[in-house]
């Protein structure tokens, strides 16, 4: 994998970028593609459905269109390829990026298993190109301000932690073919929703240790979970709940941190600006007020942006850019430790899902305890 070459003088030329899968989250990248001016330009797009990626690349200016992936790559001029299609073609797209030198930005989740995460990890190794996966929420302004304080030690041992993803899907939105199927979406609000909540958490207090998770279908006509809830201890020792809802009316996302010297949280929806975060000093550690009020003024919510601008960082020096595959499986590990918990109704520690565990091949590890209600698929 090269960096692009500068176009002249010191200033790097713009990252090329192609959007494959011309869906409703496509548009998401092409704004934070532009957001970026200079530094990332959208240069061609692909779908299967030829007509909307027509419309797609007409309604964000791109000349260049593909009716598939595979004609997108063979045809060159591109530096990353963002893959925005349905979550069961992420691991064979991104495979095919990184067998042609280019590397892939998945949307969440990576996979639909860990074995597929395996597979795109074993083909990094091999051809020397990243695939990355969006998580956006790492990357606004009061995170990495968080992360700072935190690696000073300034905050002191993080002690407690809540992690709760409650939104509110209908039924309409499970009418869509493809979704409420563990063998297109890997599963529920844990794949599809709450992935971003508990991926901050994790990136915030570092390796997890073990889960105790529940996960059931109270409502939705839906053959994976509506809602998960887990328990987790950190290797640090610290230790938190996690909630991922689509059954909640009034719609939240919220973290809270709670270490030896303040306590940090937010609330949100879908993302966050500096203003939605907040710190409590513990008595006696009433600087930290201040400390914290130094955090970089960020009125935009976190985004697509500020992964998109970390990424065009760190391939325009030739750095390798986050978050990387190892960084994405400890997340999706969590992901099936809380589906392996919750089915077998036992503990499960970090590492226990391996070589031939069902749950490395599928986050249901075929052990769903609820009768499926979706159609077959055709």
């Amino acid at each position: 994998m090269n960096a692009p070459e500068p176009a002249g003088g010191s200033r790097p030329a713009p990252i090329r970028s192609a959007i494959i899968g011309t869906g409703g989250i496509a548009h998401a990248h092409a704004q934070a593609i532009a957001a970026l001016g200079d530094r990332m330009r959208l240069v061609a797009v692909s779908d299967i459905d030829e007509d909307r990626a027509a419309a797609f690349a007409a309604s964000v200016g791109v000349e260049r269109t593909y009716p598939s992936a595979t004609a997108l790559l063979a045809a060159g001029g591109v530096d990353l390829v963002h893959i925005c299609t349905p979550p069961q073609t992420h691991a064979a797209l991104a495979i095919e990026a990184m067998r042609a030198g280019v590397p892939a930005l998945v949307e969440k989740p990576t996979a639909l298993s860990l074995a597929e995460v395996d597979e795109i990890a074993r083909v990094e190794s091999e051809t020397g190109v990243p695939t990355l996966t969006v998580f956006q929420h790492r990357f606004g302004a009061a995170v990495r301000h968080l992360r700072r304080m935190i690696a000073d030690g300034e905050l002191g041992r993080a002690l407690v932690a809540t992690c709760e993803t409650l939104w509110y899907r209908t039924d309409d939105y499970f009418a869509v073919p493809w979704r409420g199927r563990w063998e297109v979406e890997g599963g529920g609000p844990t794949m599809g929703h709450g992935i971003h909540q508990f991926d901050l958490l994790l990136a915030v207090l570092g390796p997890w240790a073990e889960v105790s998770a529940i996960a059931a279908r109270q409502s939705r006509p839906t053959d994976t979970e509506d809602v998960s809830a887990a328990l987790v201890t950190f290797e640090s020792g610290a230790v938190a709940t996690v909630v991922n809802s689509l059954v909640s009316p009034r719609e939240s996302s919220r973290l809270r941190f709670d270490f030896e010297f303040a306590t940090v949280e937010v609330e949100h929806v879908y993302g966050y600006t500096t203003g939605d975060w907040t710190l409590t000093p513990a008595p006696g550690h009433e600087e930290l007020s201040a400390r914290w009020a130094a955090a970089p003024p960020a009125e935009e919510t976190s985004s697509h942006r500020d992964q998109f601008a970390a990424i065009a960082d760190a391939l325009a020096s030739g750095e390798h850019p986050t978050v990387a595959i190892d960084d994405a499986r400890r997340t999706l590990e969590f992901a099936a430790a809380t589906y392996a918990s919750a089915f077998l109704r036992t503990p499960i520690a970090a590492g226990a899902i391996a070589d031939d565990d069902p749950f490395m091949t599928s986050m249901s590890g075929g052990r769903v305890p609820w009768a499926p209600v979706k159609e077959v698929a055709r």
